[in-house]
């Protein structure tokens, strides 16, 4: 049993100053104690060499459920560490739906070996399971559904439950399916055990049940359990067949990923960034995006170019131009983060993104207004003018209501085209602001001012 008072941070330090002085018994002592998840973790906290050694000295029958757990770009070097009998030997004990996960993975050759180790009953579920889209809840759905007819008496299926022995882990319920095998409700197992063992399934069983589509996206299963509370759920094809079920052990990996998926975005990194990557690999993929941020800067400067005389007169203009850019962006970001987190929730659509719009401009020109007062007062206090002091208020309440526009238009547009709003909204958001507030600014300022 692990110490729940031990902190990652607790453990890290010991792997370490275990693998630095060699002393694998004590690197063995510390991972006895641990599950498959806290390895996975372990594993992604170590820098390369330090990890392979670790991995060395993970026992091998937890090798599968820790390949599963670590993200793909550690699992890849791990994997390619392996001989093609350990990984095979590995992956073995591994359901359907874990080992779909991790399939699509490995070494062609090894996968060939995997498929040939199998009998046919798992290769053929196997290959049920690759064949529904990635983030589908087919690839979720565990096909080790105990299934029952309505018209069958209690005594029959506990008799049915002891032939078989053991029931699936997580089953709080026994699906109900009529003769051809389409889904039609629920059996509580509470009910099955605590009613008299002659009365029909059909008397006892939930008929309004919530199924899911085995095509419906991961996102939206996860929303559905949230939402109604559930431990697991049947999951049937079009026309009502039951494929399988999903349950909550699968949901929290789904948030979980979700969650850190969208906080990698807004950086402009794959959420399966590996922390611990060699430098030039990382590097590449952050240079994409530095590039792309660099580009939005030229423009910027461009805007600013415009308005070069302007700065060479009044020195006052460049002291205040970051303040007006960087109040758009804080308002924008503002927005922005609401609406990417709405629409990951599916709570803005067609229906109500205008009314959403109107809010975020009636918040931005009161916010706007009282800190374009603020900020007025200062100037003048500052630079002993009036007339800069109403300039940048005029901008500022420019910028900030752009900034809400675009906070909540940009991430609309960049759904309906298929993009994802967290991991390019930022930076074309940042854009507009900079544009908007410089040359709303400068524009003013070469008006009223030269």
């Amino acid at each position: 049993m692990a110490d729940t008072t031990e902190t990652l941070e607790d453990r890290l330090s010991r792997i370490h100053r275990a693998l630095s002085d060699e002393r694998l018994d004590a690197v063995d002592d510390v991972l006895a104690d641990l599950e498959p998840a806290e390895v996975a973790l372990l594993l992604e906290s170590l820098p390369p060499t330090a990890r392979i050694k670790l991995w060395e000295r993970v026992p091998g029958e937890v090798d599968g459920e820790v390949l599963l757990h670590v993200h793909d770009e550690v699992r890849s070097t791990l994997i390619d560490d392996m001989d093609p009998a350990e990984i095979v030997a590995a992956t073995s004990g591994l359901d359907t739906t874990d080992l779909a996960e991790i399939f699509e993975d490995l070494p062609q050759q090894v996968a060939e070996d995997m498929l040939r180790s199998m009998d046919e009953l798992q290769r053929s579920r196997l290959q049920e399971t690759l064949s529904f889209e990635e983030d589908s809840a087919g690839r979720l759905m565990r096909t080790d559904t105990i299934a029952v007819r309505a018209d069958v008496s209690l005594e029959t299926v506990k008799r049915f439950l002891r032939w078989k022995e053991t029931v699936p882990d997580n089953t709080h319920a026994l699906m109900v399916v009529d003769r051809n095998g389409f889904f039609v409700g629920v059996l509580p197992l509470a009910r099955l055990v605590s009613n008299d063992p002659e009365m029909a399934v059909a008397d006892l069983m939930d008929h309004e049940v919530d199924s899911i589509q085995v095509t419906m996206h991961s996102r939206d299963v996860a929303t559905l359990f949230q939402t109604h509370d559930l431990v697991s759920a049947p999951v049937v094809d079009e026309t009502g067949l039951l494929l399988g079920r999903i349950v909550i052990d699968d949901i929290v990996d789904v948030i979980r990923e979700n969650s850190e998926q969208a906080l990698m975005n807004m950086a402009g990194l794959d959420e399966e960034e590996d922390l611990f990557a060699p430098v030039m690999p990382s590097a590449k993929r952050r240079a994409v995006w530095l590039g792309i941020n660099l580009l939005t800067a030229f423009l910027a400067s461009w805007v600013i170019g415009r308005f070069e005389d302007a700065l060479d007169k009044i020195v006052a203009l460049a002291v205040l131009m970051p303040i007006v850019a960087s109040m758009g962006g804080i308002a924008g970001s503002q927005t922005l983060t609401l609406a990417i987190r709405g629409l990951a929730l599916g709570q803005i659509s067609r229906t109500n993104s205008s009314w959403l719009l109107r809010k975020e401009i009636g918040i931005a020109a009161l916010n706007g207004v009282l800190w374009s007062l603020v900020v007025a007062v200062l100037a003048v206090l500052w630079f002993d003018s009036i007339a800069i002091g109403v300039i940048i208020a005029a901008a500022l309440v420019i910028n900030m209501l752009a900034a809400g526009i675009a906070g909540i238009v940009i991430p609309l547009m960049l759904k309906r085209s298929g993009i994802d709003p967290a991991l390019s909204g930022s930076v074309i958001l940042t854009t507009v602001t900079d544009v908007v507030g410089f040359m709303a600014f400068l524009g003013l300022a070469t008006l009223f001012l030269l």
